[in-house]
């Protein structure tokens, strides 16, 4: 009997540790923020574009914060895989006191 609940107890271990890494496997992949029309960034204008032309662009930012008092608004997508190169887009956008866009930043990996 000790030598079948050994076996038993082993398989069950085998089990577990198969789970486990599938589990890992599928967690190591990450993704964080919402996807977003990076091709229409070129279309950002300062000084002219608004928050309105940006909601249409874009839709609603990721993040919403603020820099030297003025508002900030962030569209981020970041995805980092188990195996292989990250990719990752953002685009920081400033506002002036009336809402057009005074400056803006946008990062990517793609190449």
């Amino acid at each position: 009997m000790t030598q079948n609940y050994c076996k038993f107890s082993l398989r069950m271990a085998a089990r577990h540790l198969l789970w486990a890494c599938g589990a890992l496997a599928l967690s190591a992949c990450m993704t964080v923020g919402q996807e977003f029309a990076s091709s229409r960034v070129m279309e950002i204008e300062i000084g002219k574009t608004t928050k309105q032309d940006l909601l249409a662009m874009f839709g609603k930012p990721w993040r919403i914060g603020r820099e030297d008092g003025a508002q900030t608004w962030t569209y981020g997508h970041y995805h980092y895989p188990l195996f292989g190169e990250a990719s990752t887009r953002d685009l920081l956008i400033r506002f002036d006191n009336h809402g057009v866009v005074r400056s803006y930043t946008f990062s990517s990996t793609d190449r």
